[in-house]
């Protein structure tokens, strides 16, 4: 049985629409996780060390897909609290443990961004998740834990309401509004489609010989640039590909107001050059290089209620 901790999420509601169809025994793990058949349900708060514990016994995989509040205080305070309840929980259990990763620790990177990038943090938040990383491969070096960290590069999906391209671009569309792009338009930037960042974790699971590794999951290669992207959602949602570009002063203006943005500040350097993201790893192994751009941003598309709709 699989324990999806972090439960609720893009990626987790992805993950569990795959698994109920494979027909594999899952629980849902969250403070308030949402029945969904074929599911076991199971209120935790992971920052406990205890109430994680019991909410994975009985599983023999673990997937850590926790997604806390965009806030340095909140990320420093419960970020190692929670890896090392989750590793604690996942030893007494003898369960296996996949982390859903982000590309923080690597810092600003010249060229594509491969497992075996150095971490390098520039920011305070990729400090935290090299930390917490670190903490988890070194006890899969030490032989205590059968682990594998699955990385993602900046997602959209379906009415994927925390990633980037659903808020700046997809919803603005949606209601007829402007789209936005952060700093520069015109450099490609990597972004993995939700669907297939669940299939890829599925994937993972199953492979024995996967453990005990870092794996970017399924991108797919040759990203298009910001004004690309706008362009390809434009043409789905019917609409002129009306966007402006969000620069760094304005952003530090905007920032003094709205603490969402004063805390993104920091990582707009992922923004202002290339953002690539290499997933030839997970290609060699299981031959799925990601859905391609244009029919992803059509799936996502076709999610959001548009015109007459918003209406009814």
């Amino acid at each position: 049985m699989m324990a999806i901790l972090g439960a609720g999420g893009s990626i987790g509601n992805e993950l569990a629409a795959i698994l109920a169809e494979k027909n594999v025994p899952f629980r849902l793990v969250g403070r308030n996780p949402r029945p969904v058949a074929r599911a076991e349900v199971f209120a935790a708060d992971l920052s406990d060390r205890q109430q994680t514990i019991e909410a994975v016994s009985g599983a023999t995989v673990v997937c850590l897909l926790v997604g806390l509040k965009y806030d340095l205080t909140v990320w420093r305070e419960l970020w190692p609290r929670i890896m090392a309840n989750t590793i604690e929980a996942c030893n007494r259990a003898q369960a296996s443990l996949i982390f859903f990763d982000n590309v923080y620790m690597y810092g600003t990177v010249d060229g594509p961004m491969t497992e075996q990038t150095p971490y390098a943090p520039c920011s305070k938040k990729g400090a935290i998740r090299a930390e917490i990383a670190t903490t988890l491969m070194e006890q899969v070096k030490e032989g205590n834990l059968v682990a594998m960290i699955a990385r993602s590069a900046d997602f959209y999906g379906s009415r994927t309401t925390n990633g980037l391209p659903n808020a700046l671009v997809f919803e603005p569309f949606a209601k007829g509004a402007t789209a936005s792009c952060l700093v520069n338009a015109m450099v490609p930037h990597s972004l993995t489609f939700t669907r297939d960042a669940a299939r890829g974790v599925a994937m993972l699971a199953e492979r024995e010989t996967a453990w005990n590794q870092v794996w970017h999951l399924p991108t797919t290669p040759a990203p298009p640039t910001g004004k690309e992207f706008i362009e390809m959602a434009a043409a789905d949602f019917g609409v002129l590909p009306k966007y402006r570009v969000l620069s760094k002063p304005l952003l530090r203006v905007a920032g003094l107001f709205d603490p969402r943005i004063r805390e993104g500040y920091e990582m707009l350097y992922q923004s202002d050059r290339p953002y690539l993201f290499d997933s030839s790893k997970f290609f060699a192994e299981f031959g799925f290089a990601g859905t391609p751009y244009s029919e992803g941003i059509r799936i996502a598309a076709a999610s959001y209620p548009t015109g007459a709709e918003r209406k009814r």
